[in-house]
Parts: C-alpha cells; structure tokens; sequence
C-alpha cells in the first residue's frame, strides 16, 4: 500500500515472486487529524480494495502487508497503533511493515542494495543505508529545508521575478514575464500566496517555468545549479562509503530533465566519485511491494528502524 498525497494505491503480490497480481487506487488522501494520519480513515479505503483484489483469488491467505506512507515518520503513530491489531483481524496477517513514503521509495528504486535515493517533488528528501541503518538527510519542509526542491526552485525564481520587478541586483526579465503569465501582476502575489495553506505547491508550479527560461537566461541557470548542489549535498549526507554505492533520483522533479539533471550528475560526480548513479527501477507502490515479498519469504535485508521501517509479526513485534 502506498498512501501519499494525491491517494491511496493498492497492489496485489505473490509472496513468491512479488509478481503483481492487481492494483486498485483512490483519488482521496488519507486524512489527518490531531493524532496524526487517520488509522480509520485508511481502514475505510483499504478494506474494500483488499476485498476487491483478493476475491478472484479465492481462499488464498495474505501472508504479509507493507503499508508506505507519507508523513509516516512523523505523523504515523496512530497507524503504527492501530493496524498491526486490526489487519490481523481483518486478514489473519501477522506479517506487517510500516514504513515512511522515502523507504517504500528506496525499496522501489534500488530494491535491497546499498546505496542512496533521492526523491524530488514538491518537498526533497535524501534517503541512504548501508543494510545495518539508515540515514536521511532533509526533508524538513520548505520553510526550514527541502533544499533544492521544486518549491525550492519556485521559490528562488519567483525571488528573481521580484528582484527585476523591483529593478534589484540578482532580477531576471524572463522569469519576471513567466510569473506574470502564471500569476497575474507580481505586486499582488503576497497578497494572493501569504494566505494559502497549499504554499509549497503553488511555490513549486513555477519551478518548470524556471526549468523553461534556463537555456537563455543565466539567472533561472543559477538557480537550477545551486539546486542541483544542494541535491547533491544530500545525497552525499546519506550515501554510504566504500566503491559500488548506487545513486537513483525518483520523483517528479527530475522530470524536468537536462536543464536540472545536467549540472545535477556534475555535483554528483565531483561529491561521490565512487558512487554509481542509476534509473530507479520502480516507484513508491513497487517498494512496497519489494517489503511484503520479503517480510513473507524471510528475506528482507532492509534495516528495521523505530519510525522509518516498523515490523510487527513473527517475533519483530
């Protein structure tokens, strides 16, 4: 299972293989409230979906879950309360990890090698293990980190905007005619942005339009290379040490292609020459996946930690 803010993805897995069988998905986010994310709420959405996957399947029992959530670290007690007791009375299955959303996305990028992954979105968070712990770096919010991150990005350009608008050093034409094409007037924006309580989103809509102007102007190229240093910064912070380390970088923000991932892989190379860099081989919902087939088979190598990776069952309780 895969909770993250745009839903709640589903999938179905032979113990065996991790060969999916099926996957099913909702539009709704799981809610929270003030004992963090909702363990009822997640049952309400999780049960029929479960309900509808394994029904063609017959009696065949579910031998292991892996739920990946975001804001699990720091919001996911009540889940880490809650579901052990009520997915072994839902299902039998006494075989549970619960897990943050940047561990579900480690498990899918990388699977079970050492190495590091960075996920870039909206937010940037930097996860690394070296199979006897994990170390994270960032991922603190776009007020005190996510350094780099397309709310980062948006952040740096729309500064550049009012630096021009204002006539200051630093200003950029280009990125100023962007926001106004995206925003309206940019004496306005404060008045339109200060309020909303979706910042780091609207923030990170302009970093695109940074990713647009790069090739022309010098001030959005700036940008996108401090950016890609402080990616690198992180991924460095977390990679574990000795030759053959891998690398992967997951997440809509590397969508945005050369104009981020050029100068991305030269603060790579010069930060982690002995690391390997590498395509991701799966998302957040094949990660956790990657947790079930192994919480099943007995082999996960994967380090259990007290908030990113919770295991419940079989004497991990």
């Amino acid at each position: 299972m895969d909770s993250g803010g745009s839903g709640l993805r589903v999938a179905l897995a032979e113990a065996a293989s991790g060969a999916v069988l099926g996957t099913r998905a909702t539009r709704e986010p799981v809610r929270t409230g003030p004992g963090g994310i909702s363990a009822r709420h997640f049952l309400d959405q999780v049960l029929p979906a479960v309900a509808a996957l394994t029904e063609p399947h017959g009696s065949r029992p579910l031998v292991a879950v892996a739920v990946g959530a975001a804001g699990m670290a720091t919001l996911g007690d009540e889940l880490r309360a809650a579901l052990p007791g009520a997915l072994a009375a839902a299902w039998g299955v006494r075989r549970l990890a619960l897990a943050a959303d940047a561990v579900t996305a480690y498990a899918g990028a990388l699977g079970q090698r050492p190495g590091a992954v960075v996920a870039g979105g909206t937010g940037m968070i930097a996860l690394g293990t070296d199979l006897a712990g994990w170390r994270r770096a960032d991922g603190w919010g776009h007020l005190l980190g996510d350094c780099g991150s397309g709310a980062w990005i948006g952040r740096a350009g729309l500064d550049a905007a009012m630096r021009a608008y204002d006539g200051r050093r630093g200003g950029s034409a280009a990125l100023l005619a962007r926001a106004e094409q995206l925003f309206g007037p940019v004496a306005g924006l404060p008045g339109a942005l200060y309020p909303r309580t979706d910042r780091p989103a609207v923030l990170a809509s302009f970093a695109p339009e940074v990713g647009r102007c790069a090739a022309e102007d010098p001030v959005a190229a700036d940008v996108l290379a401090r950016a890609a240093g402080h990616i690198a910064e992180a991924a460095a912070a977390v990679c574990p040490a000795g030759p053959g380390a891998l690398v992967a970088l997951t997440g809509g923000l590397f969508r945005m292609g050369d104009p981020l991932l050029v100068p991305l892989r030269t603060a790579l190379r010069e930060l982690l020459p002995h690391a390997r860099t590498t395509d991701p081989a799966g998302d957040p919902l094949a990660g956790a996946v990657t947790l079930a087939a192994a919480l099943a088979t007995g082999t996960l190598r994967l380090p259990e930690d007290g908030t990113l990776l919770c295991l419940h069952g079989d004497g991990t309780d």
